[in-house]
């Protein structure tokens, strides 16, 4: 798989979670907010006198709050797990590297990177 291809695939993996996660904060929200909304209208006299579109709107906030929160939290996270899985692999480069002789450049690194990746394929059966 080319850089390009697998940059790619990460960027529709990354935009899938993000959006998973963004839907499930907004319903999760929208419940909060709607709780909140139903008993501040029940328990206090001086919001029950306030329109409709004005709780709409206060709902609209709590939904709106959840799937920034919730899907900033996903692409943060993944981010991170991709963060640390690239350092791994460039830490095993730069071993094997060295235990070669070799200097471990980014270009050594990304060759040693293609020689993997073939190896693993080879290995898998077909």
């Amino acid at each position: 798989m080319t850089d390009r291809a697998r940059r790619r695939q990460d960027v529709d993996t990354a935009y899938r979670l993000q959006a998973q996660a963004a839907t499930l904060g907004a319903l999760r929200y929208t419940c909060i907010g709607l709780g909140v909304i139903t008993l501040a209208h029940y328990a206090w006299p001086a919001f029950r006198r306030q329109t409709l579109p004005f709780k709409a709107f206060l709902t609209s906030g709590f939904t709106i709050y959840g799937l920034c929160v919730y899907a900033d939290s996903a692409l943060l996270s993944h981010e991170a797990d991709r963060r640390m899985a690239e350092q791994a692999l460039r830490k095993e480069a730069r071993l094997d590297l060295a235990r070669r002789g070799l200097v471990p450049t980014e270009t050594e690194i990304t060759k040693w990177k293609a020689e993997r990746e073939a190896a693993l394929k080879a290995e898998q059966p077909s």
